[in-house]
């Protein structure tokens, strides 16, 4: 597995690197099982679509570092962005906000994933990633500022519009998957993005000078060299 402790720098860098999607309920075995199987960079679960509470994602976040592994946690709202240094506490090392359109929403969520003099995060949870290697409070913060990462999701062709707005610096990613992008595609038949496909050559271009890379739910390994060739870096897939 690639590095945890690199993991930002590496997508910022634009490295090709995979994600897969796990269950907080998943057991070390079954986790372990599933790492085994392909070189994944993180683990990504979610709590927009699933439930969850607070001290599962806390004990699945240690779970992972057992197991060495950084988890990505999607955020149960947009509106949620505030949270986003909370959610932190619990363990993750990369947060998503699901379904951002507005620079706002953004701006809410860079204030609150980094610590002064970067953003205004709260000194701190005592679960949150890394947080057990000594740091003092200076060291810790600047540890996670340069370490957590930070992905919004977008998936509306106003978002797909206003793409490199929405890449500030300290935005790590810009993701999405197909299907609620297809719902507004469906519904704006002449708009000059006609396909998924589109949006991600729309999207890559607009990031061309920036720091923020594309990450994409792909969900299908067979689909990797298909979305590295339109520019995509960070897939997320299915387990096998």
């Amino acid at each position: 597995m690639g590095s945890e402790v690199a993991l930002k720098e590496r997508i910022r860098r634009g490295d090709i690197l995979l994600g897969v999607g796990v269950s907080m309920q998943s057991s070390k075995e079954e986790l372990e099982d599933i790492l085994g199987k392909d070189d994944y960079a993180f683990v990504a679960c979610d709590g927009q679509h699933s439930a969850f509470s607070e001290h599962e994602l806390v004990e699945f976040c240690a779970l992972a570092a057992e197991v060495g592994i950084p988890v990505q946690f999607r955020i149960k709202h947009t509106r949620h962005a505030y949270l986003v240094g909370n959610i932190a506490d619990l363990g993750p090392l990369g947060i998503e906000v699901p379904l951002v359109e507005e620079t706002a929403v953004v701006d809410e969520a860079l204030r609150w994933f980094y610590f002064p003099p970067q953003g205004r995060r709260s000194w701190i949870g005592g679960s949150s990633y890394g947080f057990n290697q000594g740091w003092d409070r200076l060291e810790y913060a600047q540890h996670w500022n340069s370490n957590g990462y930070l992905c919004m999701q977008i998936e509306s062709l106003k978002a797909m519009e206003n793409a490199r707005s929405l890449a500030k610096p300290g935005v790590d990613c810009l993701t999405w998957g197909p299907a609620d992008l297809s719902f507004d595609r469906e519904m704006n038949p002449d708009h000059r993005l006609k396909t998924d496909d589109d949006c991600v050559r729309e999207v890559v271009k607009q990031l061309e000078g920036t720091d923020t890379r594309l990450s994409y739910r792909s969900y299908d390994p067979a689909l990797r060299n298909k979305y590295i060739d339109l520019g995509v870096t960070i897939l997320m897939e299915s387990p096998k």
